[in-house]
């Protein structure tokens, strides 16, 4: 769990700085509304994190088919790095009601490969969104 942490922190750190990242979504980010919230019931944050990326859906989905480390995959609990595009993919069945998600959301499960790799492999694929 501390590797997902300290790769989840890292990648992070380098999202927040993105010119195609509009907004950061994870708990343990000052930014995030339930921050002071999360750091009270837990000591550190997982590796899940959610953005949303310029360009909107197809953008979402130019980056995820882009990753080479990021395995695209519905199911996000592993070891392994995981990406997926919610509105595309989990959440698809609820489309057009009031549980809609951003088509231009993006999720990652941070795993505990290298991260200086895993940011390379978002970085590259950011740039192909």
């Amino acid at each position: 769990m501390d590797r997902h942490y300290e790769n989840a922190q890292a990648i992070i750190a380098f999202l927040e700085k993105h010119p195609k990242v509009e907004q950061l979504i994870y708990p343990f980010h000052a930014s995030h509304p339930q921050y002071k919230v999360a750091k009270q019931q837990m000591k550190n944050g997982g590796g899940m994190i959610s953005f949303l990326i310029a360009g909107g859906h197809a953008a979402a989905i130019r980056m995820v088919e882009a990753t080479k480390i990021f395995t695209l995959a519905e199911s996000l609990g592993g070891v392994e790095s995981l990406i997926e595009v919610p509105a595309a993919m989990t959440h698809l069945s609820v489309a057009g009601s009031q549980l809609e998600v951003d088509p231009a959301l993006v999720r990652l499960s941070v795993g505990v490969e290298n991260k200086d790799d895993l940011i390379d492999d978002i970085r590259q694929a950011l740039d192909k969104a």
